[in-house]
């Protein structure tokens, strides 16, 4: 039995705005709806999983999802929600960001189940031979300068100023679902809250070129509890290209949820069910410390993003810091994820040459590095058995270090008591 796909919103508070009369021609058949995705990055990020999940929610209600790069709409820019108008992008470079997008999109819709299945659109297709002399004459006409000016992205910026480019931008948008719907059979419109105005401005065109009916709903802005912006680490922006945020940094980004902010993210980003959660949400009650929902929440999107193999290697990664790690599960780290594990701890350097000699552990870590302030603590420590070297305890003060010890022939590990790390590259 397929899910409804209203009530799968409500539930998950997935749901912002809807337009009348869509909860009922949704109940009625088998809906074509759609999402635009901003194709000035050569990737997505967490930002847009709202959408992402929205559609594949739409799908398993047995819909039909369509996803539309906005190749034509991106040499223009949204102003919603910005206080800036952005750069332009030439065809070149949209055209590679919509083909890295595209392949992302991929990894969450059946593109090949039959009558619903997903399909992936580009509005440069029917943008690039349409004149501008035709667009006003024939769509421009239709929506009046008043009707624009009462939306709330324009009303914003109007303090400002703000160019006819991006003024024109929700015609272009209206001209989008009007052309979907009558080519496609596109009956609803999706997005963020954001773009409540610039939808209902193609049902409004689609109403007043061809007396026609289409629906629209948007889902909330994802706000974090703390006021910050969702979708964003200390290191910038997270995400779904590997090379550009790796998968264990992906990991933890969800892994540090705080407990206010999980308890929506794991309603909105995964497809576990309403029983499921809450089932989750009591463990997580009972031992906080445990961070149940955090985990949960990481392990499902970490794998559905990247695979099992990254998530096992970014929870392997995550226990070196504990002191659950071992000296293979270090080795196994790649040069990035290292350094992302070991990011924020005290580095030293030291030259290949001394290494190639071979150095003893109480003078690398007392002389070379400093860790100890003196050699006596140095050989009373690694006496004691407070030493390690790339997670291997060392025992013998005569050990030398040389080459061999350097991981990813560039860092070596060292361990003073439980808890203190430091990172020594060699240079």
């Amino acid at each position: 039995m397929k899910k409804n796909f209203i009530e799968e919103l409500k539930w998950r508070g997935m749901l912002h705005d809807i337009m009348p009369g869509t909860e009922e021609v949704l109940n009625k058949e088998m809906v074509t709806g759609y999402i635009g995705f901003d194709p000035t990055a050569d990737s997505l990020g967490v930002g847009n999983m709202v959408q992402i999940m929205t559609l594949l929610h739409f799908q398993q209600a047995g819909h039909k999802p369509m996803a539309l790069v906005g190749g034509a709409t991106g040499m223009v820019g949204d102003p919603s929600g910005k206080s800036a108008e952005r750069n332009l992008l030439d065809e070149k470079t949209l055209q590679h960001n919509l083909n890295c997008q595209r392949s992302q999109l991929e990894k969450f819709l059946d593109f090949n189940c039959g009558a619903n299945s997903a399909e992936i659109v580009n509005n440069y297709d029917w943008f690039k031979s349409f004149s501008f002399l035709d667009f006003i004459r024939d769509i421009g006409k239709h929506i009046s300068v008043n009707y624009m000016l009462a939306k709330d992205s324009v009303k914003s910026r109007l303090e400002n100023g703000m160019s006819f480019t991006e003024f024109s931008y929700q015609l272009v948008q209206g001209y989008d679902f009007y052309y979907l719907w009558k080519n496609n059979n596109v009956k609803l419109q999706m997005g963020g809250s954001d773009q409540w105005g610039n939808i209902v401005t193609g049902t409004e065109l689609i109403r007043r070129k061809a007396s026609g009916e289409a629906y629209a709903l948007t889902t909330p802005l994802i706000k974090k509890a703390d006021g910050t912006k969702f979708g964003k680490s200390e290191s910038g922006n997270v995400w779904l290209d590997r090379a550009k945020t790796s998968p264990y940094r992906f990991y933890q980004f969800w892994l540090n949820a705080s407990d206010d902010d999980v308890k929506n993210y794991i309603r909105i980003f995964t497809l576990f069910t309403k029983e499921e959660i809450e089932k989750l949400e009591i463990e997580h009650l009972e031992a906080p410390h445990l961070r149940t929902l955090q985990k949960a929440l990481a392990k499902d999107i970490t794998i559905r993003v990247h695979s099992e193999e990254d998530y096992n290697a970014a929870v392997e990664a995550s226990e070196i810091l504990f002191g659950k790690g071992t000296a293979e599960s270090l080795k196994k780290l790649s040069e990035e994820d290292f350094y992302c594990v070991f990011e924020g701890v005290e580095q030293f350097e030291i030259s290949r040459s001394e290494l190639q000699k071979g150095i003893s552990i109480v003078d690398f870590t007392a002389e070379k590095t400093k860790i100890f302030p003196s050699k006596g603590e140095a050989k009373k420590m690694v006496q004691g058995g407070g030493v390690s070297v790339n997670k291997l305890k060392i025992e013998n003060f005569d050990l030398k270090i040389n080459l061999e010890y350097l991981i990813n022939d560039k860092y070596i590990l060292i361990q003073k008591g439980k808890k203190n790390y430091y990172v020594v590259k060699a240079c």
